[in-house]
C-alpha cells in the first residue's frame, strides 16, 4: 500500500520547524508545492513569511477561508523519529506540520475538483508568538481577498483518530503573556538592612498574584495565573538587586481578563511602596478568545452527524490560546479539534500524532466544502 503524499509532506515539514516570522524554509517548501499545481486555477500572494492562495470557484457567490498556522516551537525534540527535527532546539510540537499538510491536501483537491465558491487558503506565521493572525488580518492582501466564512482546525492528542470535537460559542480562552521586572537595591548578604531585596519582593508578589483568582474572580467564571519562571540575583552571598517573573494569564471572558490585569497592577503598586522598588509589567502577546459562531458551527456539526466515518464529540471550552480568535472576531466561522491519538500532549517534546488523521481530515473537509 503506497503512502499518502500528504504524510510525506508532513514528514518533510516536521524536519524544518521554524519560529514565528522566521519560517523561510517552510514558506519556500509550501510555495514549491503549490506552484506545482495547475496555475490557471489559483492566485498566490506572499505576506512576510506567510502565504495567501485564492482558488477560483466555478460560479462564486462568496469566499470561504481556510487558515493553517505554520510555525514551530523552541523545544528540543525527543521522539527519535527518522524524520525528527533537523533544527536544534526547534520542534513542531503543536502539530502545525499536520495542519499544513492537511491544508495542502484540501487545497490540492479544490484545485483539481473545483467547487462553486472561491476559497482563500491562509498559511499564517507566528501563531505560537508573537502572533501572526492579527497583523495578517489587517494586511492589504487579506482585505483584498477577505473571506465571508472562515474555518480552521487544531490537532487534539487526547481524542482518537476519527473524532472531531467542537462546540458553539467559546472554544479557547483569552490569553496574555505576563512579564514582571523588579528593581531594588542590591548589596552584601551580611547587610540586608542596607538593601531592597528583590528575591523577597518577587516571592511576596508571586503569592499575592495567586489570591487574584481565589478572591477577585467570580467563582462561577474561570481564570488562571501561572508564574512559570522566576529569575533573580547573581550569587549566593549578594542580595538581589533585580528579579523577573514570567507567566501567563488565561480567562474565559474579556471582562475577567481586564479585571485580572487591573488587580495585578494594583498589587504591583503595593510591592513598589512596600519594598521601595521599581516594577514594570509587560503583557507580551495577547490572544483574543476563539468563539465559534452559531450558524456555521451548527451547520458543520449537522454535516458531521450525517458522516458515518466521523465520531462527533461536543467538547467543553479549553484554557488553551489561539490567535485564530482574532479572525473569528471579524469573520463568521469556527475552529474544531481533530483527534490524533498521541500519548503525549501538545507542546511536549515526545508528541507523536497518528498520521492516519491527515487523510481523514482532508476527506472530511473536502466533502464538507462541496456543500457549504
Amino acid at each position: 500500500m503506497s503512502q499518502s503524499p500528504f504524510i510525506k509532506i508532513r514528514r518533510d515539514l516536521h524536519k524544518i520547524p521554524e519560529l514565528g516570522f522566521q519560517e523561510v524554509k517552510t514558506q519556500n517548501y509550501l510555495l514549491k508545492y503549490i506552484e506545482s499545481l495547475p496555475k490557471d486555477r489559483y492566485e498566490i500572494r506572499t505576506w512576510r513569511t506567510g502565504l495567501f492562495v485564492k482558488v477560483l470557484g466555478t460560479a462564486p457567490t462568496k469566499t470561504i477561508g481556510y487558515r493553517t498556522d505554520i510555525d514551530g516551537l523552541p523545544i528540543e525534540e525527543q521522539t527519535n523519529l527518522p524524520f525528527s527535527s533537523e533544527h536544534e532546539g526547534r520542534m513542531h510540537a503543536c502539530g502545525h506540520d499536520f495542519h499544513m499538510s492537511i491544508a495542502l491536501g484540501v487545497l490540492t483537491h479544490i484545485v483539481e475538483h473545483p467547487i462553486k465558491d472561491d476559497m482563500l487558503f491562509i498559511f499564517q506565521p507566528a501563531e505560537e508568538g508573537p502572533g501572526g493572525a492579527e497583523p495578517m488580518l489587517k494586511s492589504v492582501e487579506f482585505q483584498a481577498w477577505r473571506p465571508d466564512l472562515i474555518l480552521a482546525l487544531h490537532i487534539a492528542p487526547e481524542y482518537p483518530v476519527g473524532t472531531i470535537a467542537i462546540k458553539e460559542g467559546l472554544l479557547f480562552a483569552n490569553t496574555s503573556e505576563l512579564f514582571i521586572d523588579l528593581k531594588g537595591k542590591g548589596g552584601h548578604a551580611a547587610y540586608p538592612h542596607q538593601t531592597n531585596d528583590m528575591v523577597v519582593a518577587a516571592s511576596y508578589l508571586v503569592t499575592q498574584l495567586q489570591s487574584i483568582i481565589s478572591r477577585n474572580v467570580d467563582p462561577l467564571d474561570s481564570a488562571v495565573i501561572t508564574i512559570g519562571k522566576i529569575t533573580g540575583g547573581t550569587v549566593q552571598n549578594i542580595i538581589a538587586e533585580t528579579a523577573r517573573l514570567e507567566g501567563t494569564i488565561r480567562t474565559l471572558s474579556v471582562e475577567s481578563m481586564q479585571k485580572v490585569k487591573k488587580r495585578i497592577e494594583a498589587l504591583v503598586k503595593g510591592i513598589e511602596n512596600g519594598f521601595e522598588c521599581e516594577v514594570k509589567i509587560d503583557y507580551g502577546s495577547m490572544y483574543h478568545q476563539v468563539y465559534n459562531h452559531e450558524q456555521p458551527t451548527k451547520a458543520f456539526m449537522k454535516y458531521l452527524e450525517k458522516n458515518q466515518n466521523v465520531s462527533l464529540y461536543v467538547c467543553k471550552e479549553a484554557m488553551t490560546g489561539e490567535d485564530f480568535g482574532y479572525m473569528l472576531k471579524e469573520i463568521p466561522g469556527f475552529m474544531f479539534w481533530l483527534g490524533v491519538d498521541s500519548p503525549y500532549g501538545l507542546h511536549h517534546a515526545k508528541l507523536e500524532p497518528n498520521e492516519d488523521a491527515i487523510d481523514f481530515a482532508i476527506s472530511v473537509l473536502t466533502d464538507y466544502l462541496v456543500g457549504v
